[in-house]
């Protein structure tokens, strides 16, 4: 079969003023970037209209380093209830630069399933991406010039938190020293680097309703505390204009198309594994003010995307999906089922029934939160017939969902159309229903306690027990929101995760104190977001399948302020990813016709 850059530069595309003209959008009313890509204003945001359509969320297991597939399955969903007569659009995240030099590759699916145009999208598209780095580290550079200007009649700050962006894997610039030589170069401070996705810049981008929330969002940005131990924040430095003022452009929702000429929408790019991992709110909200189904992807699984698109932005939009696709691969099943990663491709029906134990626990945590789930079981060339039945089996005779085959990598819409009807009949006739406070409430119907230890050496009154729900088929629920941050972290933990103890470093414990003191009721809604491996349940990348009785590791506490989650780092998981052995940069070339190849 051929490449993904192969088909995407074999595609007749459509002019982009023809795909807004299919959903309702007066081409003279949006912004073109050449023929193909265009903004689209925000003033097609319909609250009334949006009461009426159908938002579709996909995640999936936990993958492999290639990935599951749940943007081919996202985009060939939505090829696919078009195809079956549905007025339909999907929305999705732009990629970063740094997977697709690094080691994953694009985002904009796979096969007959793209959206296009696929090179320029995963590449600097519509310079959304360095709007934002760009508006980040503007805020440093001014923060730094305020001090250093006005340095004999302010004090520097005590603790700084604010660092710096770059959408590179670049693994020598997480631990810098600045201003180093004369005085006139500044003021010498230690600081470092986040990759672009995980700027709190890129979280507030994706959360805000419209242009004046994310004016507030950013004035309300914390960028240390001052000698006092007072709050220091973007507000102090004036600067909130020009910072929306660079993203203003970037703040408008992009306009393409997949393979099959069905518009797209694809809008912000923070990865699930180190921010929040979901597309904007005004782009899902556009989705829905011109279509009646929306589909929509979190990023990796669902211990990470699904659990923060629910629990950070729905509640942000008060929408909820109507069904969750839950997105599994025999080779992501066999990894889990203790198969070796590089015999995962060949059969293994004992291996891959071992790995059903990761897929289930993702199921039930989506119905714990009150989703209605379907399986699709995104097709590889040589998964066998007796592995794709052991699926369905399960799926059905042990989870009471459905699982249909999703082959839209190589037959685009055709591939996707049972899949697409079978989430139409779900929807009509058993629709999700949302549980807002499932993770981040306590249950007073029935408890167990579990006991959570600390870092040796820490004060006994970090020592307790902690009561933790367990849940009763025939009890009626009584929600009882929790109200401190560390509370928060413990119960996704447990809930989702499945961990039975968790340590909280002496770094976070001091970060939580701050945070949880009964003065600064700022924070005391806040959701919190942990970053942690994507390959696993646990804080180890390594530990495959459905772990149980493990210890949660909490290092670092970062306080996004400006966005209104509290990022929680669990492990060793980094901010600012490295680049393997051989990249992929490695492969990537331009042809003597001009054409980008070996871009995937």
């Amino acid at each position: 079969m051929k490449t993904d850059i192969e088909i995407s530069n074999e595609t007749q595309l459509k002019n982009i003023e023809d795909i807004a003209k299919k959903v309702g959008i007066n081409p003279d009313t949006i912004e073109p970037y050449g023929h193909h890509i265009a903004k689209i204003p925000l003033s097609y945001i319909d609250e009334e209209k949006i009461k009426n359509s159908n938002l579709i969320l996909v995640t999936s297991i936990s993958p492999t380093k290639a990935g599951i597939g749940k943007t081919t399955v996202s985009v060939g969903l939505n090829m696919g209830l078009n195809f079956i007569g549905e007025k339909s659009i999907v929305v999705l995240r732009e990629p970063s630069l740094g997977p697709c030099f690094g080691m994953k590759g694009g985002a904009c699916g796979g096969g007959y399933a793209q959206v296009l145009p696929m090179d320029k999208i995963n590449l600097h598209f519509t310079g959304d991406f360095h709007a934002v780095t760009a508006a980040h580290n503007m805020i440093t550079a001014m923060m730094d010039n305020y001090f250093y200007q006005n340095s004999k009649d302010v004090a520097p700050l005590k603790q700084i938190l604010w660092k710096r962006v770059l959408d590179v894997n670049d693994r020598n610039l997480r631990h810098i020293i600045t201003g180093i030589g004369p005085y006139s170069n500044g003021i010498t401070a230690e600081s470092g680097f986040d990759i672009t996705p995980a700027s709190e810049i890129m979280a507030i981008l994706c959360i805000s309703k419209d242009l004046e929330d994310l004016r507030n969002r950013i004035d309300n940005i914390l960028l240390g505390y001052t000698m006092d131990g007072e709050e220091f924040t973007v507000s102090e430095l004036g600067i909130t204009g020009s910072i929306v003022a660079l993203l203003k452009d970037a703040f408008m929702p992009n306009l393409v198309q997949d393979t099959e000429g069905n518009p797209a929408i694809i809008h912000g790019g923070p990865f699930a594994n180190i921010a929040q991992g979901t597309n904007t709110i005004v782009a899902t909200k556009l989705g829905m003010s011109i279509a009646d189904y929306v589909v929509t992807e979190a990023g990796f699984g669902a211990d990470l995307g699904a659990e923060k698109f629910l629990d950070i932005k729905c509640r942000a939009m008060g929408i909820y999906p109507k069904l969750t696709v839950v997105v599994a691969t025999c080779q992501g099943l066999k990894m889990h089922g203790g198969v070796n990663e590089k015999e995962i491709k060949k059969p293994n029906l004992e291996g891959l029934k071992k790995g059903f134990a990761n897929l289930d626990k993702h199921v039930k945590n989506m119905q714990f939160m009150g989703q209605t789930v379907i399986v699709a079981f995104n097709k590889f060339i040589g998964d066998t017939d007796e592995e794709i039945t052991a699926l369905k089996e399960h799926c059905w005779n042990e989870l009471h969902v459905k699982c249909v085959i999703n082959d839209a990598y190589s037959e685009g819409s055709i591939g996707a159309a049972e899949l697409a009807r079978k989430v139409v009949e779900e929807i009509k006739n058993n629709p999700s229903k949302p549980k807002p406070d499932a993770v981040y409430s306590t249950d007073a119907i029935k408890e167990h306690f579990i006991t959570v230890t600390y870092n040796i050496g820490q004060p006994d009154e970090y020592k307790q027990k902690i009561k933790v729900p367990a849940k009763h088929p025939d009890a009626t629920e009584v929600a009882i929101p929790i109200h401190t941050i560390k509370k928060r972290i413990e119960n996704v933990a447990y809930r989702i995760y499945g961990a039975s103890t968790i340590t909280f470093s002496p770094k976070a414990l001091k970060m939580l104190e701050v945070l949880d003191n009964i003065e600064n009721v700022f924070y005391k809604e806040f959701p919190v977001c942990i970053a942690k491996t994507q390959y696993s349940f646990t804080d180890n990348p390594k530990c495959y399948g459905c772990p149980k009785d493990f210890n949660f590791t909490i290092n670092d506490i970062v306080i996004n302020r400006g966005a209104g989650f509290i990022v929680a780092i669990a492990g060793d998981m980094m901010r600012m990813p490295g680049l393997p052995k051989l990249p992929a940069a490695l492969n990537i070339d331009v042809n003597e016709n001009g054409q980008i190849i070996g871009l995937n």
